[in-house]
């Protein structure tokens, strides 16, 4: 579902499976800090709050509440496989974004590169 625009925020429309799994990540006691305050900002945005109330409940810069609110917007939930993107190859991601169809062909820096802030892995031991 395209996002709506709401003056400079955007209105972010949420799937129950993509409420359910953003609450989880959420309130999640092994959830990694940083995926929870992104989870945190995303429901509250879903919710129609505004950048600068977000970023007063949250205590995150309001650039940090705008760009996460437009990364989901652009891209959803990034790794719907359930396993973390840090521990990912580059040729996994690239192939993985081939079977998604979200690309006919891509190399595996290229895949690397492709989703902000993950760190994918370069080498993977045996």
């Amino acid at each position: 579902m395209p996002p709506i625009s709401l003056g400079r925020a955007v209105c972010l429309v949420l799937t129950a499976a993509e409420r359910h799994r953003l609450k989880k990540m959420a309130y999640g006691h092994k959830t990694q800090h940083r995926a929870r305050q992104r989870a945190t900002v995303v429901l509250l945005a879903a919710r129609g709050r505004g950048n600068a109330r977000i970023s007063a409940v949250t205590l995150l810069h309001v650039d940090t509440v705008r760009t996460w609110r437009g990364r989901f917007a652009d891209g959803g939930l990034p790794a719907e496989t359930g396993i973390p993107l840090s521990r990912w190859s580059c040729p996994e991601l690239a192939a993985e974004l081939t079977a998604r169809g979200i690309t006919d062909s891509i190399s595996a820096s290229t895949g690397g590169r492709a989703v902000p802030d993950a760190r994918p892995l370069r080498h993977r031991r045996p």
